[in-house]
Order: C-alpha cells, then sequence, then structure tokens
C-alpha cells in the first residue's frame, strides 16, 4: 500500500497522487493499551490484559488513533498481536494524541519471532536503526522526540505550503513508524521530558527538511538516530526556504518563540538564496541575517551554529567536485569567524565525500532512480541536489563530525560518541540500507 502525507486524522484516509482515493481502515485491531495518567506518562502494551484502576484504563479492542485517544493510524495495523508483542511483515503505524513538545519514548522491541525493526517518528524522521532481536528475546530502547503545531506563542501561524498541509510534522498527534523485517514491538511507554530538555532546532531548506517522502531524504531526519534520550532534535526546515522566506514565513518565529537557554539553532542555507528571481538573497544580505539571527540565538541563552550548504552533485573533467554556491559558504564562513561561532564545514565535507566515491558511484548518494521504480513513474528520476537515505545518512554524519570537531556540548547525547565518521572513507551503500516508508511522491521536492 503507498500512502500519501497528506492523510487526514480520522477512520478513513485520503491521498492524493492526481486523484484522491479513499483508504479504508484494512484490519481491526486486537491490541490492550495501558493509560497512565497523573504524570502524563502513558504506556501502551501489546495483548495480554491489565486492570483498570483510578491510574490504568485498558482501552477497548479494535481501536484505532483518533483526535481523543491512541491507536493504530493510517489505515495499518500488525498482523499479529498477543502478549509476545505486535508483529507484522508491513510497516505500521501508531499515534498518541499529545500536545507541542518534548517527549521521551522507552521501547520494548522483539517478538516471538526474530525481528529487525527500524523506528521512525513523524515525517519520517530515523530514531533507530535496524535494531534486531532474536526470537523470544526483547531489546529496550529509548529517544527523545519534539512534536510541534504551526501556531505561535503571539498568536499568529506559521505560512506553510500547500505541501505542509496535512504533514504529520505539524498535527496533533506523536506518529511512530515501525518498519523492518517482522518488525515488532511489545510496549511503548511516553512521558514528557522536561521542561529542561534541551532541544536543537535546525532551519534550512530541502537538504535538511525532514523529506516526508521516498525517495527524498534530508540530513536533518537522520540526525535524531546519532542521538540518545534527553536531547531532542525540532527539525523546522522546509524545501524551497531560502534564510529570507525563513523569516516572512514567521519560521524563525515560531522557532525563537520556543527557544531558551541551553538549546541549539544550526543554521543551513544558501541553494536557494543564490537563485536569481524573487527569492534572490545576496550575500551581504545573507550575512546579515545570519548576524541578526546569532544576536538572537544568544540573547536566549542559546547557541548558534553555521553549517555550510553540502555541494551539488557536479563533478570536472578529472573528477574533482565543482562549487556551485560560491560565495555563499565563504560567506557564512567569514560570518562564523567574525561572530566567534561553531561551523560545521560541510561544505568541504561533502566536497571530500564525493570525491572519495568517484563521480559515477556518488549517483547512489542522489535520487536516481530508472522509470517505474514507483508507482506512476513513467520516466527516470535523475537529481544531483536531492538526496536519498544513504545519501541523507552520510552526511548527517558528517554533520555529527562536525559537532565532535567544534567540541560543541550536546556530544555528550551522542550515542557512539567515541565513533568519528571519516568522509574520505564512506560507508558502503548496504551498511546503512534503511527499509522503504510507504509514504511515496515522485515529486521533485519543491525550489524556488
Amino acid at each position: 500500500m503507498i500512502l500519501h502525507k497528506n492523510m487526514i486524522n480520522d477512520a478513513s484516509y485520503s491521498f492524493h497522487s492526481n486523484r484522491f482515493w479513499k483508504i479504508r481502515v484494512l484490519h481491526r485491531l486486537s491490541i490492550v493499551l495501558l493509560f497512565t495518567t497523573g504524570m502524563s506518562a502513558q504506556t501502551y502494551i501489546c495483548g495480554g490484559a491489565a486492570a483498570r484502576s483510578s491510574v490504568r484504563q485498558v482501552i477497548a479492542k479494535n481501536s484505532v488513533y483518533s483526535l481523543t485517544a491512541a491507536g493504530f493510524d493510517l489505515g495499518t495495523a500488525p498482523e499479529h498481536i498477543d502478549a509476545s508483542g505486535c508483529t507484522s511483515s508491513k510497516t505500521f503505524f501508531f499515534s498518541v494524541p499529545l500536545p507541542e513538545g518534548n517527549y521521551t519514548v522507552s521501547m520494548v522491541l522483539g517478538g516471538a519471532a526474530s525481528s529487525v525493526t527500524t523506528v521512525r517518528a513523524e515525517a519520517r524522521r530515523l530514531m533507530l536503526a535496524r535494531i534486531w532481536t532474536s526470537a523470544g528475546h526483547y531489546r529496550s530502547e529509548s529517544f527523545t522526540v519534539n512534536i510541534r503545531r504551526p501556531e505561535i506563542a503571539e498568536g499568529s501561524v506559521v505560512n506553510r505550503k500547500p505541501r505542509e498541509m496535512g504533514s504529520l510534522n505539524w498535527d496533533n498527534k506523536l506518529t511512530i513508524e515501525f518498519s523492518g523485517q517482522q518488525p515488532s514491538v511489545r510496549s511503548i511507554r511516553i512521558q514528557p521530558a522536561g521542561p529542561t530538555t534541551p532541544t536543537v532546532y535546525l532551519a534550512g531548506d530541502s537538504t535538511v527538511v525532514d523529506q516526508d517522502n521516498e525517495p527524498w531524504a534530508a540530513w536533518g531526519q537522520m540526525l535524531p538516530s546519532f542521538f540518545g534520550r534527553g536531547l531532542a532534535i525540532s527539525n523546522h526546515a522546509e524545501s524551497g526556504e531560502t534564510i529570507s522566506s525563513f523569516v516572512g514565513e514567521k519560521r524563525f518565529d515560531k522557532i525563537f518563540s520556543m527557544l531558551k537557554k541551553g538549546d541549539y539553532l544550526f543554521f543551513q542555507f544558501a541553494h536557494n538564496d543564490q537563485k536569481l528571481g524573487s527569492g534572490y538573497v545576496s550575500p551581504q544580505s545573507y550575512a546579515g541575517l545570519l548576524r541578526k539571527y546569532i544576536a538572537m540565538t544568544h540573547d536566549r541563552g542559546a547557541t548558534p551554529v553555521l553549517v555550510t550548504s553540502m555541494n551539488r552533485r557536479t563533478y570536472d573533467s578529472e573528477g574533482n567536485v565543482k562549487d556551485s554556491l560560491a560565495p555563499y559558504p565563504e560567506t557564512m564562513r567569514s560570518v562564523a569567524a567574525s561572530e566567534h561561532v561553531a561551523l560545521i564545514d560541510l561544505n568541504a565535507m561533502s566536497k571530500t565525500l564525493y570525491e572519495a566515491i568517484g563521480e559515477k558511484d556518488s549517483r547512489s548518494l542522489f535520487v536516481y532512480a530508472p522509470a517505474n521504480t514507483y508507482p506512476g513513474q513513467p520516466a527516470a528520476l535523475h537529481d544531483d541536489t536531492h538526496f536519498n537515505d544513504y545519501g541523507a545518512y552520510e552526511l548527517a554524519r558528517c554533520v555529527v563530525l562536525g559537532i565532535q570537531q567544534n567540541k560543541i556540548p550536546l556530544s555528550k547525547f551522542l550515542r557512539e560518541p567515541a565513533v568519528r565518521f571519516d568522509p574520505g572513507h564512506p560507508d558502503a551503500t548496504g551498511a546503512v540500507a534503511l527499509p522503504a516508508t510507504p509514504f511515496v511522491d515522485i515529486q521533485k521536492p519543491y525550489e524556488r
């Protein structure tokens, strides 16, 4: 089943691919959900039984997600549900109605059969990659996730693009996706992460955004998988954005309405800023806006981090990457030096990465797909700007390396703080292969 990102939150769902379809809920559910109030912690247990009390409520069988109740979502459900776990041969989604904020999610993965489970949250944010459990064995994992709404504290709202309407990133629930080889989960516990939990806010374009649909991906949606519980990543990047449009669409307003002492704000712009036309941002204006928002970040007691934009897939006749983004990376380097803020030079690291892989094989990082790879795709996809899962993951590793090199304090939340990536020796393609999610859209991400 192929689902589109713009789905309504009801017992039936619709998606758009030149026309609207109605998808009925395919399975009636058999799960016992244990809901714990008091501390706002919510625990959901597959199968079994739970006593009803003042602090425990058993959710009835055959439950699906609604605006007031947790349950399986987007027309999916596990094929097998009992006390050993919720298990399926296909991807399934579980959603919980929650207000905006950071939440710590603890889950027990595994089931009666062996499984390899990948966990994503919201709009395909990678939280846990390929967790293996043998038959009858279980593994406890946890992470902290951010959920948000478009409303801003001052009473205004983020000016979202049509493609964002219905996105899982902007709704009133937390959605968790389970995929892989017999993905299986036994229990899920969700609780508020606490007001002092540090949050990393990401501001950028289509190369950073949580790309809702296959086959597209960006480094921002891969970054959460490198961090354990206690740190949230809130990705506000959006396709087609410039540093100027981020202002006009009130995306910076949204971030600064929440930014607090101990948080971080990562900036990565240039791909759209450089394009001549109504959206053009001159290098001078680009530098001025960077300085303005660096100062505002400092005023909140937060830490700004500048990230130079990665290269496009452009090579010269000798196999060297040609710079197609000048002078913006150098402008950002200059601003970082003059303002004494951390710089992650993704532009330089991506050059090393692409040249190490080579011009021909570098297509493995980007969205290249023969015709008919995806439903409704009559022509081949060739994109030298936007990444697939593998490319986005490798760039996220570069960003993590930059965090380590700059000795940014959020390094202490890394799952593997001692591991350092070498862009000159990238992972093999298969080493980071991730299961496809059922959201598919062959249209190129929005650009200016």
